[in-house]
């Protein structure tokens, strides 16, 4: 493809920075709300709040100290307190540069397209001003401004708004907002936020695929350097660099199986439930090279394969005493992050081809416990650079020695590393790190001290297949397979526990009896998943076998999927699509969705005998690329999500955004079709300046 076409791709995907990230139901401390256990009796947030006792105590002493003599500009700034306990508080208290002091209040009647209920019709940002300019609060809230938003106060030891700011005008620019539609801000009005009731759209006619691939993988990275390249990786233990063809080209995958990009087949364990994980690729990748495999190892085969046994005094586990698993001994095999290096291969990293098998750096080694439920996959976080680590409760019936509960112990966690820094020799000791990574500072073991500081989120069974949402990065989805009933899908926070082994979904589960110590249901707060489907729902005869979770759908290729997350079935027998309702509430509809294969398929799809449902045999991950286009990583092939008319589904919103007949595979598609919404003639402008100045 020419470099003109690679500027357009690049301004596209610049230009999502321009839409603000939407949180889900947030606090400020990036954890998930919670359910009051104890009503609060302050502040008027019972159910599911932001706030524990502890908090609204310090909420009331805070406003006794401001003795305000006035009850109506009380009972204003109390709500205004209260709103760190409201469930939308991380929305609330913080703007594109730095947190807030105040949430922002509502100040706007303009609300054709916000996604709040009428609170926002009402200007209270005005109403606070009317109520309280001229009534003395001590240690005013309203002493301090948004450090560059708005001007300074006039005085910042007085009591009086009126003191404090020049006009109203100040004062609601220093602390208003309005609700937006664009991007599904909120803003406060002195009651908790709730969102407009909506009526889900109408379900998909379908999902279209197009087989562009026959080889069989088990994880996809995108280029980061923004080509029309990804990285395929197999559980044998090799990676490929391919090129992607252009959607309706025609033409296949280029990816030659003789030539990996790396080959970790010395020392990947293969086995049905053994191999090489996942892959990530440093975000600066281009730059400098760097990259990460996650893969398991035997180390009666292999030297480099010594690692601390996760079934240790630490965790009430005494490797002695484990059951044999399949032949093997406890610890025999092992979960390793390693790093690895494209730099000297070619005269710049996005160019590499190939990479040198030696690690640079073991990132993590930690053996386990039996032969299932290890995870692996990892993804860097698009906001904060760190490194996920997705981990499974170690196998075995039940959890039976309480591994995912366990806040001494690794397994069944979500795992956060800082992977740009080295650790002292201090730092390990002292910490107990499993290898060369470092704690991101805001990791939960700082508020919650029985916390391994690597831990992320726990109560995880397997989890399988997690992604970042591309549009609204808060919400980080994880599939995680359930046992005998129930298939979920979680929305990951700080310091989540999503319920395994207490819970199987929303159902409680009784766990056999640990040898060390079993978790009361009383003792923590539950997140239970957004979606899911039961096992009974899927394959009658066989069962299903696990979930496979997926993406957001953000391209513009099947706009009837826009915005719904995909996932799967392992057997390929379901698909299903979560639509958000109300948007930004974390709510979701699932609605089962038919798939096919379109009859001009660049390789002709294979069928299941007697019917229209095309044979993909195993659906092990889904994939992205930098078009934000969706894959399926099935046994049979790879496979492409295309427009819903070349399969004769009906989609009313294709029309409006379908890219017409193929374009030779040389030409890309226009700008102007690859996009809608409100800042098409601003992209249109600035990528006109652009081409100019490249011609």
């Amino acid at each position: 493809m020419g470099g003109s076409y690679f500027l357009i791709i690049l301004l596209l995907n610049f230009l999502q920075l321009l839409y603000p990230s939407v949180s889900l139901p947030l606090c400020t401390d990036s954890r998930a709300p919670f359910p009051q256990k104890t009503p609060l009796t302050f502040c008027s947030y019972n159910g599911t709040s932001c706030c524990n006792s502890g908090d609204d105590k310090q909420l009331k002493t805070r406003f006794d100290a401001m003795n305000i003599s006035d009850s109506g500009c009380a009972s204003l700034v109390k709500s205004i307190l209260c709103a760190k306990c409201d469930q939308f508080s991380a929305d609330l208290f913080s703007t594109s540069s730095a947190p807030r002091q105040l949430p922002i209040l509502c100040n706007s009647t303009n609300t054709a397209n916000s996604k709040q209920t009428r609170q926002v019709t009402d200007d209270f940002c005005s109403k606070v001003w009317t109520t309280c300019q001229n009534v003395s609060i001590m240690n005013s809230p309203f002493a301090a401004s948004l450090k560059g938003q708005a001007p300074t106060p006039v005085k910042s030891n007085s009591t009086k708004m009126t003191d404090l700011w020049q006009s109203q005008d100040d004062f609601c620019n220093a602390f208003g907002g309005a609700a937006s539609g664009v991007d599904g801000s909120v803003c406060f009005a002195g009651e908790p936020v709730t969102l407009n009731t909506t009526v889900p759209p109408s379900p998909p006619g379908g999902l279209c695929l197009e087989k562009i691939g026959n080889g069989s993988y088990l994880d996809m990275a995108a280029h980061p350097d923004g080509s029309n390249r990804a990285f395929f990786s197999n559980q044998q233990g090799k990676i490929w660099l391919a090129t992607i063809p252009e959607v309706d080209s025609g033409k296949v995958l280029e990816l030659d199986e003789t030539n990996p990009f790396l080959d970790l087949t010395d020392e990947v364990h293969f086995d049905t439930q053994f191999g090489m994980m996942g892959i990530a690729f440093h975000p600066k990748f281009s730059q400098n090279g760097r990259f990460f495999a996650s893969f398991n190892c035997d180390k009666q085969t292999w030297p480099g394969c010594a690692g601390r046994c996760s079934c240790n005094s630490d965790v009430d586990c005494d490797p002695s005493k484990l059951p044999s698993d399949s032949g093997s001994r406890p610890c025999q095999y092992q979960s390793v992050i390693a790093e690895f290096t494209a730099n000297g291969t070619a005269s710049q990293s996005s160019l590499a081809k190939t990479a040198s098998a030696e690690e640079v750096r073991r990132i993590f080694t930690m053996g386990l416990p039996f032969t299932s439920h290890h995870g692996g996959q990892i993804l860097f976080g698009p906001k904060d650079g760190y490194l996920y680590f997705m981990m499974g409760d170690g196998g075995g019936t039940g959890d039976a020695y309480n591994f995912a509960q366990n806040k001494k112990s690794l397994l069944g966690k979500i795992m956060r590393f800082d992977v740009d820094s080295t650790p002292s020799a201090e730092d390990i000791s002292q910490l107990g790190l499993w290898g060369n990574y470092t704690i991101p500072k805001d990791n939960p073991y700082i508020e919650d001290k029985e916390l391994q500081p690597e831990i992320w989120a726990l109560g995880m069974r397997n989890p399988w297949r997690c992604s970042f949402d591309s549009a609204r990065p808060s919400y980080f989805m994880c599939a995680d397979v359930g046992q005998d009933h129930y298939e979920e899908v979680d929305i990951i926070t700080k310091g989540g526990n999503y319920g395994w082994n207490l819970y199987e979904g929303a159902h409680p589960f009784a766990p056999p009896k640990s040898p060390g110590k079993n978790t009361s249901m009383s003792s923590i707060n539950t997140i239970f998943p957004v979606m899911g489907y039961n096992h009974t729902e899927v394959n009658k005869n066989e069962g299903s076998a696990s979930i496979t979770g997926g993406y957001f759908y953000r391209s513009t290729t099947d706009p009837c999927m826009s915005g719904r997350y995909l996932f799967a079935d392992l057997y390929a027998g379901a698909m299903w699509a979560g639509t958000e309702s109300p948007e930004n509430s974390g709510i979701f509809n699932t609605t089962e969705i038919s798939f096919t294969c379109a009859g001009n398929s660049p390789i002709n799809c294979a069928w299941v005998p007697g019917s229209s449902v095309p044979a993909l045999g195993y659906i092990f991950s889904f994939g992205e690329d930098y078009n934000k286009d969706i894959y399926l990583l099935a046994s049979s092939g790879v496979y492409r999500v295309v427009r819903p008319s070349r399969c004769k589904y009906t989609c009313a919103k294709e029309n409006a955004t379908d890219i017409g007949t193929p374009a030779p595979a040389t030409s890309p598609p226009s700008a102007a079709v690859m996009l809608t919404g409100s800042y098409k003639n601003l992209v249109l402008l600035m990528l006109s300046f652009l081409l100019m100045v490249v011609s």
